[in-house]
């Protein structure tokens, strides 16, 4: 019986031995899943500067919607990092010379993916721009030259709008949200509710996500570990060395062109993809500057 007795106080201590290590390995699990929550959702964010007030419920779930969106686009946002690392160095000095925070390279981000991407409504080029308000802000488009596809020029197109939307509604954030839902159509909403912040409009589903969206690319591309991009720095898209060739004359073929530069059509279009045409038709003698790789084709 004293053997039965021992070999039960053993059974019985070793289970409640057990039972301790699942409470102990339950609790830093639950506390390893805590620490990586608070990691997850930033205890502070701003736009340009301009705080965003997370304070607020519907405010904080919106921005942890967008996180959570980008964060598990996996394939969609590892590209958008990889190729930030050749595109954004081309925006961010044009940022900088107009005055307009770089916090707005992160809206070319969320209108395109940094690609030159055409909507269903007809914008076009990283900077999404339509035909009507790209003309407007000096941009040449027609069948032969479509400037909305210059990145550096449709980078300047976007920076006088926003410098423009500023001026209007005294806010970054807000000269963000109309570029998504005009200027008119923001205006209108802010005299509707008597408010001024963008945080405190009710707008439409869209312009209601847009600068979350903004705000949410922004913390992931910053910090892409934390949210489980693990991107070796040789895998990111490199900037190609260029040279500008200036032309200011018809060319009757873009093909035999790209030849007499040593390249082919398809890298003189890659580089060039504001060349619309398989010729560029110049009557006026208006200067253009080509770019042609130096190395990388």
């Amino acid at each position: 019986m004293m053997k039965n007795k021992g070999f039960l106080t053993t059974i019985i201590a070793l289970i409640v031995s057990g039972i301790l290590i699942f409470a102990i390995s339950g609790d830093e699990k639950d506390k390893s899943l805590h620490e990586g929550t608070a990691m997850y959702f930033p205890v502070s964010i701003d736009f340009a500067g301009e705080q965003t007030p997370l304070q607020i419920s519907d405010v904080r779930e919106r921005l942890d919607r967008e996180l959570l969106i980008n964060a598990n686009l996996h394939s969609t946002t590892t590209l958008i990092i990889k190729r930030a690392n050749r595109v954004f160095p081309v925006i961010e000095p044009i940022l900088e010379k107009y005055g307009v925070p770089d916090d707005f390279k992160y809206l070319a981000v969320i209108e395109s993916g940094l690609t030159n991407a055409t909507s269903s409504a007809g914008a076009r080029g990283v900077w999404q721009f339509m035909t009507d308000t790209a003309k407007e802000k000096g941009m040449e488009v027609n069948d032969y030259v479509d400037e909305r596809y210059h990145l550096e020029k449709s980078t300047e197109a976007a920076c006088k709008y926003l410098l423009a939307a500023k001026e209007k509604f005294g806010s970054w954030t807000l000269a963000a949200a109309s570029y998504n839902g005009g200027m008119n159509g923001v205006n209108k909403r802010v005299e509707e509710q008597q408010v001024s912040n963008y945080y405190d409009l009710a707008l439409t589903e869209e312009t209601s996500r847009y600068v979350f969206r903004i705000l949410a690319l922004k913390e992931i591309m910053k910090s892409p570990t934390k949210y489980g991009f693990n991107i070796y720095q040789s895998d990111l898209y490199s900037t190609i060395p260029t040279k500008k060739v200036e032309v200011d004359s018809t060319i009757n073929d873009l093909a035999s062109f790209a030849k007499t530069q040593g390249i082919n059509y398809k890298i003189l279009k890659i580089h060039n993809p504001w060349l619309r045409d398989k010729k560029l038709l110049n009557v006026s003698k208006k200067k253009y500057e080509i770019e042609i790789p130096t190395s990388g084709y």
